[in-house]
């Protein structure tokens, strides 16, 4: 027999109803002053950039409607076509290098926890973060010049033929660029894989001796699976911050020498306020926005757990 409601039992079910809808409402009018200004400040210059590409402008005058011209010259200037290849390169010094080292060290301070060397070696190693990428930028500049730190130790080991002003050589200024950013990326990775080793139960690795497994042995079946998400999360965050590369790139060396470190970044504020080309500007981030967005999806799903 099917059960049949008192009035009663149907009232309170539709006043409970009315409640949870109520509740979705307020946290709707709660999130929306955020959702406001996210609207405002990021959603809507995002579509006025797609609608600027379109178009030539110089920010001024009268627009010109170019159609997909803009985009065209993207893939066709030299200048522009190289900063998309220069922020691929850029990914072995910003993604690569950094994870790879923030994974050896973050086993190696494994074993250090709890003494006062290991809390030393996170602090020196995080200390890169809480400075910013402009002043990274300058420093480093200083510092590969012609008679900065790089240079003097180079001389002092007996390789005085290697020393030159990095950041003004045709050959190896796009790489002293990306040192910088394996400085800048290699300390956060490695708290972020430290933390994540820190959630791997220790009875694995235990099981693991037992089984006679070494440290790389170790490391290759239990830390490495173990920081599936953890690895997602820096190659996620080290791509962006390579294919977006702007600060330190624009302070060390604003695209020089010639144009052998121009990365997107920096073309696109030289196209906007140099050359007063909005249009041409605007393009140019459509196509790297695209260009992250179809690099990082992919990764996404290739690190999601199963």
């Amino acid at each position: 027999m099917r059960s049949i409601k008192s009035p009663a039992g149907a009232t309170a079910t539709r006043s409970r109803h009315h409640r949870l809808r109520a509740r979705r409402w307020a946290g709707w009018l709660f999130a929306l002053p955020a959702l406001a200004f996210y609207g405002v400040f990021n959603f809507r210059p995002v579509l006025l950039s797609i609608q600027y590409s379109f178009y030539d402008w110089d920010g001024v005058g009268a627009s010109t409607w170019v159609g997909l011209k803009n985009y065209t010259q993207v893939f066709t200037d030299n200048e522009q076509f190289s900063s998309l290849l220069h922020a691929f390169y850029l990914i072995l010094f910003f993604t690569i290098l950094p994870v790879t080292i923030a994974l050896i060290t973050a086993s190696v301070l494994r074993q250090l926890q709890g003494r006062f060397t290991g809390a030393l070696a996170r602090t020196l190693l995080f200390l890169p973060q809480i400075i910013p990428g402009a002043a990274a930028g300058v420093a480093w500049t200083w510092m590969y010049s012609d008679n900065g730190v790089v240079n003097q130790l180079l001389r002092a080991i007996g390789l005085d033929d290697v020393a030159r002003p990095w950041l003004a050589d045709f050959t190896w200024a796009l790489t002293a660029v990306g040192f910088i950013g394996t400085w800048l990326s290699t300390g956060l990775c490695t708290m972020l894989l430290l933390a994540g080793i820190g959630k791997i139960d220790n009875s694995l690795y235990e099981a693991a001796r037992i089984d006679g497994a070494g440290p790389i042995r170790q490391f290759l079946a239990v830390t490495l699976p173990g920081l599936r998400n953890e690895i997602g999360v820096c190659v996620t965050i080290t791509i962006i911050a390579a294919l977006a590369s702007f600060d330190v790139v624009y302070l060390s060396t604003q695209g020089g020498p010639g144009t052998q470190t121009m990365v997107p970044g920096v073309a696109v504020y030289n196209l906007a306020f140099n050359d007063a080309r909005l249009g041409a500007a605007s393009a140019l981030a459509v196509v790297l926005a695209l260009v992250v967005i179809a690099v990082v999806v992919p990764l996404q799903r290739l690190f999601r757990e199963k």
